[in-house]
């Protein structure tokens, strides 16, 4: 039986992450970044507290909009800062911090679910 996740074409999954970087799509990418089921870029953060809210807004504008924004935060879940959680909010984007482990796992069950999901991801 195969169990692989069917994913739509174009979509990407992130295979793996750690010493620095991720796996997304077989293509290594170093340091922290910000994927979108179709796109990833680098995204030169150390905690997802660094993030520009505007900025984030901006490279999100590319893609249909995510309902949910994972912030893959390290090794450990922080609180998303109040500026850059109401920004998120306004724009109807609902920030969700984890580790990123988790965030790279839930971004994957979520894309697959068909659902509208980015995620910030700090490299660990």
């Amino acid at each position: 039986m195969d169990v692989t996740p069917l994913v739509p074409t174009g979509f990407q999954l992130i295979n793996g992450y750690g010493d620095g970087g991720f796996t997304i799509a077989g293509i290594r990418h170093e340091g922290s970044v910000l994927v979108m089921p179709r796109a990833t870029v680098a995204w030169p953060l150390a905690l997802p507290a660094e993030a520009d809210a505007q900025a984030l807004l901006t490279a999100l504008a590319d893609e249909p909009r995510p309902m949910v924004l994972l912030l893959g935060c390290g090794k450990g879940m922080l609180p998303v800062p109040r500026p850059l959680r109401d920004a998120l909010k306004g724009a109807g984007i609902v920030p969700e911090p984890m580790d990123t482990g988790a965030a790279c796992r839930t971004f994957n069950v979520m894309l697959t679910e068909g659902r509208d999901v980015a995620a910030v991801l700090v490299a660990v």
